[in-house]
């Protein structure tokens, strides 16, 4: 990893309680919590194990499918050039957009729409982290990964999925690898 110490430390510096409204006293606890609408924050030791698999950049454009509260936008955006971030449930969007510009969050743009398309208008994408379960590797988002880009992604079915880092060399060519076995959200949109 290029610099698993450097998202580790910027990790460490962020309030997950900032992201909470209804469940802030349970902010430390290493838990998925609910944020509403059927949605979570998810645990903070996997957003870490997501984000150092991800082994994002200064340079990197990255492509967030699922903002929920902002929590793992957050750190995205601090650790990257530019976050793409997309997410479907219009009351959430609001939410994490007021609450990373109240914060001072200026390197994040902002979508409301299924995720499993992406973002082709600022494709490709250097990084692209997915924080909900598709049941197949979406290919408009392989699409959106630019060569020598990394993805992490949950794969599989509503009881369990496979956490993927899913690598593109020069050429193009998909590899990937199960990181953890996990439990995420759907991915609307996804067939």
């Amino acid at each position: 990893m290029r610099n698993k110490e450097r998202i580790t430390q910027i990790f460490e510096e962020l309030d997950r309680s900032y992201f909470i409204e209804e469940y802030k006293e349970y902010a430390h606890l290493d838990q998925a919590l609910p944020i509403g609408h059927w949605q979570t924050i998810s645990q903070p030791s996997l957003v870490l194990k997501m984000t150092i698999a991800l082994d994002v950049i200064t340079e990197d454009r990255v492509l967030e499918i699922g903002t929920g509260s902002g929590y793992q936008t957050t750190l995205l955006s601090k650790i990257g050039k530019k976050v793409y971030t997309v997410e479907r449930i219009r009351e959430l969007q609001e939410k994490a957009k007021i609450r990373l510009k109240e914060a001072g969050y200026s390197n994040i743009e902002y979508k409301l729409g299924d995720g499993s398309q992406g973002w082709t208008e600022h494709a490709p994408y250097d990084r692209i982290m997915v924080t909900a379960a598709a049941k197949s590797m979406p290919k408009e988002l392989v699409d959106q990964l630019a060569p020598e880009g990394r993805m992490v992604i949950p794969v599989g079915d509503e009881t369990i999925q496979e956490l993927l880092l899913v690598k593109k060399d020069k050429k193009g060519k998909i590899t990937s690898e199960n990181l953890a076995y996990v439990k995420f959200v759907e991915l609307v949109g996804d067939d």
